[in-house]
């Protein structure tokens, strides 16, 4: 079973620990992608953007917060 996650005293549900963390990792490939580039071949990137949000919270939820 999940339990809270305890920062500074505020607990915080591992959900939305997880959608913070793909979010930021999400932000990060985009923006990586529109340096080099590559966001030319995406033919929706906002779509593209959520669904590696998706992605991402879904890894981290599963591998390092344990929903």
């Amino acid at each position: 079973m999940p339990h809270d996650l305890s920062i500074m005293g505020v607990y915080l549900p591992p959900l939305l620990v997880a959608s913070l963390a793909g979010l930021v990792a999400a932000s990060l490939t985009a923006s990586w992608l529109n340096r080099s580039g590559l966001v030319q071949h995406i033919s929706s990137p906002p779509v593209a953007f959520l669904a590696m949000t998706a992605i991402y919270t879904v890894l981290f939820g599963s591998t390092v917060v344990r929903i």
